[in-house]
């Protein structure tokens, strides 16, 4: 009953604890993408964006011309003595309907751009987080090493005062105290400057408080999983996507800018009556309806811009293939890191459990006068630089996890309500 009361508890704090970590890295990722001014930059330009379409889509404004004659018009019906003329312009059938796709097809262009910023800046978090992470591990592996060291110079002075060994070993533990005390000092410095970066990246207080998980999960999604990403799904490439429909319709907005645009109006004039006669409808103010057709003679410009659209859809597909083929390779060289990450864990893993072992028989040898004190200095040297380089795969690993899950990131639909 104990041992199965036992099971239970470690289950639980395996898993909230696991849990713990993942909110407490989440709780930087929201508040990256709350603060980050360089994202909230990008978001608030796709909010521009958005703000083209109704005004590309509206018609034209209308004209109002009004005369006033200095000197009486004189007419049949009587004296002009003003004229009202109103022409509304309307550019040929679907132009606006193109303008507005257009300009529609860009703002989701820059919506997808604000994505993939937003990705990227989640694993800079990330890999931000993973070296805060190494840093402060690797500290607190180099002072429980100085105990140990402290522990042998004990054994070592304690073996000088009986006569059994030489003073050069108390010396030779204090060089080695010296220095990793220097290097741990250092490397508290460089743990302060690296959390004002982070807080930096998070657009917080330099000095704001930063709390690192006891280790890095990894929990990368599997090869085969990770051989079925849809690159074509990716917002970077969802946004060349946009930008190649924009230019399309950039394309149809030309043609159609090439062709009349129809005027519809009305003519008012203001006619005072005769007094020296009384035709009939004397004195009636006058309304015509008008019709005006533009006449789009100078073609080199609707050329141009055509043309102009049409090397736009080349740029967008070249710029699409160029970054795919970026990110494919950016790809491999990540799955690379990954399993370079999770072999060297494997192999450091088995070696730190040798090397304790070599280790103890070597403390207890020196212990029994049968083996030589550098060799004990050695071998712990030995399995501090083990339990870094541990540290170090570790991170790279997460890095590699991260990079892996901003390539594995999908386009998303705006959503008014955010």
């Amino acid at each position: 009953m104990k041992n199965a009361l036992k099971i239970i508890l470690t289950f639980l704090v395996l898993f909230f604890g696991n849990k713990t970590q993942s909110q407490e890295l989440e709780t930087y990722l929201r508040i990256a993408a709350e603060n980050n001014p360089k994202l909230q930059s990008a978001y608030t330009q796709f909010e521009a964006a958005l703000l083209q379409s109704p005004q590309v889509a509206s018609l034209p404004d209308p004209t109002l011309t009004v005369s006033a004659f200095g000197r009486m018009i004189e007419t049949r019906l009587g004296a002009q003595e003003a004229r009202f003329n109103l022409m509304q312009m309307f550019p040929w059938f679907g132009t606006l309907k193109a303008k507005a796709q257009a300009a529609d097809l860009m703002a989701e262009a820059r919506f997808q751009e604000y994505l993939a910023m937003r990705g990227d800046l989640f694993y800079e978090v990330k890999k931000a987080y993973a070296e805060l992470y190494e840093l402060e591990k690797t500290i607190e592996l180099k002072e429980e090493n100085l105990e140990i060291l402290d522990s042998y110079r004990e054994l070592s002075l304690s073996k000088f005062r009986s006569g059994s060994s030489s003073m050069v070993n108390v010396v030779r533990v204090d060089i080695i105290r010296e220095e990793a005390i220097t290097e741990i000092e250092l490397e508290h410095d460089a743990l302060e400057s690296l959390k004002k970066q982070f807080n930096y990246l998070l657009n917080r207080k330099p000095k704001a408080a930063v709390s690192i998980q006891d280790t890095l999960v990894l929990n990368a999604l599997g090869a085969t999983e990770m051989e079925e990403i849809d690159f074509d799904a990716h917002p970077e490439l969802a946004r060349y996507d946009s930008e190649l429909e924009a230019y399309q319709s950039r394309a149809e907005i030309a043609q159609k800018e090439g062709l009349p645009m129809l005027g519809l109006g009305v003519d008012y004039s203001i006619i005072s009556k005769r007094t020296d006669a009384n035709p009939e409808m004397n004195g009636q103010d006058a309304i015509m309806p008008m019709f005006s057709v533009s006449l789009p003679i100078f073609r080199k410009k609707y050329k141009a811009a055509e043309r102009e659209a049409e090397l736009m859809q080349i740029a967008a597909i070249q710029n699409r293939e160029a970054r795919e083929n970026e990110l494919l390779g950016i790809y491999e060289q990540t799955r690379y890191e990954q399993n370079k990450a999770q072999k060297l864990l494997d192999l450091y893993d088995r070696q730190i459990i040798s090397s304790n072992q070599a280790n103890n028989l070597l403390v207890s040898g020196f212990g029994n006068n049968t083996e030589d004190f550098e060799e004990v200095l050695r071998m712990n040297q030995d399995i501090l630089m083990l339990n870094t380089q541990k540290l170090a795969a570790l991170k790279n690993g997460f890095i590699a996890q991260a990079k892996l899950e901003y390539l594995a990131t999908k386009t998303e639909n705006y959503d008014e309500n955010k």
